[in-house]
């Protein structure tokens, strides 16, 4: 056989286009910068930004194609690890669009930011569909450490620096008991690094062996629980969003998470299906912890970034009622809620960043009165926020009710009405938020909205920041109306997944008995 009959038939390098299309583009934004310098400024970002759509367009071309693991085993292309998959790299798009104004304002390349961007989303898409161990690990740092470097890419700021010290510290630690965590596995295994060989492997330990079973899990929830910012591992989360730049912490929010959770449901899912009662009981603890101190917190904060913060960790503990489950539902409703993530909370960052480059502020008393000077982005922040906090007919409200639907269904009461309270905590919060910017009379209003200069969208950047803004107000407001085929994509991709239908129970949502 030669070698290209080998790479056709043992390798399937053709599921990781999308994956090669990411990294022409990287190359290609390194080299433009080098030969182009300011001027690449101009066309790489929208270039950038074609790669990343022209990579998801290729994602969903093979969708319910037959694709056999790639690489040995190593790489899963799946209908799961797809949305996942696109989820990050449209989290990347979205982000750059965002970015080129906030960028440029504060000096440093464009180009460059760009490039650790792409890479961490190259870091995250292999991440989605990681199925080796090896693989797992080196996508996980591919991201962690292109996302440290982004945190800190504000080089003349002492936040953006002290953001950077204090994320490398805690996941540089993270990483370690990640680590220790799948090493255990591996040696449990007898020396299996592929996680269907592991799960044969281990569904019949010894019982000497089931205490290093028990530690390893332990350690890899831990790492994992780091990375979607549950509670207690969310300790980095609050002052990272607030110090780094706003464009990192709204991929940070998104992209990673997706990626995180991607991980949660192949390696748990997968590796550790003999010891399933065990990390649903941990996952309960850590939802509920999530969404109570998020929410709680949530409502004292007086940023805006470190309100968004605080608002992710709650989130995830809603998503985590979905992996809770256990059932096709609830992966359903999972994946359903991460698509909807994806764009109402990256316009809301979009807001923030607006409002700071005009004003230099992101304190919630600063957007008083901030109607009476830019109704677009009042509409824009308020809708996102609406939806943040699952106000019907918008798209959060669908992704609340399918995931509380599925806990239910599973017979994870307190869960769900632990989940309902602190829902209605979130709403206070965000909805505070959008009365200061709506009802406040014009002698009430702050002094930065007073100021507030008047948008010149032909400045460099600024229109691509406005296509942001309207595409997110679009995409939640329609999310929500046209819920159901998000939701039939999200399912297809559960039900077609070999390794969730024999692990989940098999309860579906009907779509009509819950609107």
């Amino acid at each position: 056989m030669d070698f290209s009959s080998l790479v056709a038939s043992q390798l399937n390098a053709a599921n990781i286009w999308p994956e090669l299309i990411i990294v022409i583009t990287l190359l290609v934004v390194l080299i433009g910068d080098l030969i182009s310098g300011r001027s690449a400024a101009r066309w790489l970002p929208y270039f950038a930004i074609a790669g990343l759509l022209l990579s998801v367009f290729v994602l969903y071309s093979g969708w319910d194609a037959v694709k056999p693991i790639s690489f040995l085993g190593a790489f899963n292309s799946d209908n799961l690890s797809i949305v996942f998959r696109s989820i990050v790299a449209l989290s990347c798009a979205v982000t750059i669009l965002m970015s080129i104004r906030y960028v440029e304002q504060s000096g440093t390349s464009l180009a460059e930011f760009i490039a650790i961007m792409l890479t961490a989303t190259l870091g995250g898409m292999f991440l989605s569909g990681a199925n080796e161990l090896a693989m797992i690990f080196i996508s996980l740092e591919m991201l962690s450490i292109s996302s440290y470097l982004m945190t800190g890419y504000m080089k003349r700021d002492p936040r953006s620096n002290e953001a950077a010290l204090k994320y490398l510290l805690i996941g540089a630690s993270s990483s370690a008991i990640f680590l220790y965590g799948i090493s255990l596995l591996y040696g449990l295994s007898g020396g299996e690094t592929v996680l269907t060989n592991i799960a044969t492997k281990i569904s019949d330990l010894a019982p000497g062996e089931s205490l290093g079973l028990a530690i390893s899990l332990v350690f890899v929830i831990a790492g994992i629980a780091f990375k979607i910012s549950a509670v207690p591992f969310h300790q980095w989360t609050p002052d990272v969003y607030e110090g780094s730049p706003t464009p990192v912490v709204a991929f940070l929010s998104v992209g990673s998470k997706a990626a995180g959770f991607a991980l949660a449901i192949r390696l748990l899912v997968t590796a550790f299906a003999s010891v399933t009662e065990q990390w649903h009981f941990i996952f309960t603890a850590l939802a509920l912890l999530s969404m109570v101190l998020g929410n709680v917190v949530a409502l004292a904060q007086t940023s805006m970034k470190r309100m968004l913060a605080y608002s992710s960790i709650g989130q995830a503990g809603f998503v985590m009622i979905g992996l809770t489950a256990g059932t096709d539902a609830g992966y359903s409703s999972m994946v359903f809620y991460l698509l909807i993530y994806l764009f109402m909370n990256l316009g809301a960052f979009a807001c923030v960043i607006l409002f700071a480059l005009r004003t230099g502020t992101d304190q919630i008393s600063e957007y008083s009165g901030l109607y009476q000077k830019d109704p677009l982005l009042t509409l824009c922040l308020s809708v996102c926020l609406l939806s943040l906090g699952g106000i019907p007919p918008l798209a959060g409200f669908f992704g609340k009710i399918y995931l509380f639907w599925a806990g239910w269904q599973a017979g994870l009461y307190w869960l769900v009405l632990v989940g309902l309270i602190t829902s209605v905590a979130s709403i206070y919060y965000y909805i505070r938020v959008v009365k200061m910017m709506v009802v406040k009379e014009p002698q009430e209003m702050s002094d930065s909205v007073k100021n507030y200069p008047g948008i010149n969208w032909k400045l460099s950047g600024m229109r691509p920041l406005q296509v942001g803004l309207i595409l997110a107000l679009i995409t939640t407001s329609l999310a929500g109306i046209l819920s159901n085929p998000l939701f039939n994509l999200a399912t297809d991709s559960v039900n077609t997944t070999p390794m969730l239908q024999s692990a989940a129970v098999p309860t579906r949502i009907s779509q009509a008995g819950v609107k």
